[in-house]
């Protein structure tokens, strides 16, 4: 061998037998990279307009803020929106103007960093009983919580007769999205604790009648070790749900660990594998699972790698915007884990769910979009999630 090709080998040799080293050293708090934030600037005060990958160009404004950290909207007759703030209770806004002071007869709050009062959400029969559903973090004795569901009836100005009608076991997450069902019933999420045990609420996507009871065609109900009021399992962090127009499946926005945020359309009985695969890395670079399918597990039909911190989900259902009919929204809170990376994501689905193209929106904002909802006027909302929070408006230009 001669002397220049015995060098190239004892290199190739001592790098082939040589521990990797990393690229840079990162800091860690609480097991996850600290990234250096990317500077977020201001809301612009004034309406700002784009061209949209559907050749249709729209108008973003800020119609209100001065909202803490909000979780999620309902909208109410005669341009009423109800708010919630994760600590700072139940909002309205009126004709686009927030109430000074917080909603009276909300139930006390566990809060902690991300957590506190979640979901709003009207009785399909709103119009005639007034009912009014919240999700938010309840404490417990021993310093633990559990997620509730509670309703009251709205008065014009408080929520009264506000009571708990389930709550799930300890150590079943704090963080919740609800929605009522095309069946009439209640579906609530759960997070945290082993989504695999079916003898937990954790990690789980919950089925419950009105009042909270157990509807008696649940798919676990009567069968050993379930709870009975499981209707899917394997779910890592949801939040995000939303009944799909035309089948009345319950769609539903899972964030994964870094990487491997999903949409899943939820099957009853069905198990979407967390922690048992998995299309994300742990926060420390393995991949989280040594597999990403498994036979009997159900898989993802869109899913982020990086991910985008997935978080509120709709489907457009309008006429004002035409060119995004029947597309579904997501919001996203910081993308690849860098904080300052906020934005809303557009999704093009075929009539077979399958993901044809996605238009990432807002992306200059860099600001966390923690909900995207329809309004009743045909136009996209959606919910900041700042300490001086805001409401955004999407609409077409004229």
């Amino acid at each position: 061998m001669n002397p220049a090709r015995r060098i190239v080998f004892a290199v190739l040799t001592l790098a082939s037998t040589s521990a990797p080293h990393a690229q840079q050293t990162v800091p860690f708090a609480n097991g996850i990279p600290v990234a250096p934030e990317m500077p977020i600037p201001a809301m612009p005060e004034r309406p700002v307009e784009y061209m949209t990958a559907e050749g249709m160009p729209i108008r973003v404004s800020v119609v209100t803020r001065g909202i803490s950290h909000p979780w999620s909207i309902a909208f109410l007759p005669n341009d009423v929106w109800l708010v919630t703030q994760t600590h700072g209770g139940l909002r309205v806004v009126r004709n686009g103007v927030l109430d000074p002071l917080p909603v009276a007869g909300v139930p006390e709050v566990k809060p902690l960093r991300r957590s506190g009062l979640l979901e709003v959400a009207l009785h399909p029969s709103f119009a005639s009983n007034g009912y009014v559903y919240l999700t938010y973090h309840k404490g417990l004795a021993d310093d633990k919580g559990a997620l509730a569901l509670a309703r009251g009836r709205w008065d014009g100005r408080a929520l009264l007769d506000v009571r708990d009608l389930f709550v799930t076991l300890p150590d079943s997450g704090t963080v919740s999205r609800m929605i009522f069902g095309a069946d009439g019933k209640i579906y609530m999420s759960t997070a945290g604790g082993d989504a695999q045990d079916p003898g937990t609420h954790a990690g789980k996507i919950l089925r419950l009648n009105e009042d909270g009871s157990v509807p008696s065609d649940n798919p676990f109900v009567g069968r050993s070790g379930y709870r009975p009021e499981i209707y899917t399992l394997g779910h890592r962090t949801t939040l995000g749900l939303a009944v799909h127009p035309s089948t009345g499946q319950i769609w539903q926005a899972e964030n994964g660990p870094n990487g491997g945020d999903e949409i899943n359309v939820l099957v009853p009985g069905g198990n979407y594998g967390w922690p048992l695969v998995s299309l994300g890395r742990t926060y420390q670079g393995p991949w989280h699972a040594q597999q990403f399918q498994q036979e009997g597990l159900i898989d993802p039909i869109v899913y982020w790698m990086p991910s985008i911190a997935v978080s509120g989900l709709a489907f457009y259902t309008g006429d004002r915007l035409p060119r995004w009919k029947g597309d579904v929204f997501v919001g996203g809170l910081r993308t690849g884990e860098i904080i300052g990376t906020g934005q809303i994501q557009r999704i093009l689905i075929n009539e077979n769910q399958e993901e044809l193209r996605r238009e990432a929106l807002l992306t200059d904002w860099r600001h966390r979009m923690r909900d995207v909802r329809q309004g009743p006027d045909g136009l996209l909302y959606v919910l900041v999630d700042d300490e001086d929070g805001a409401i955004l408006r999407i609409e077409p230009v004229q």
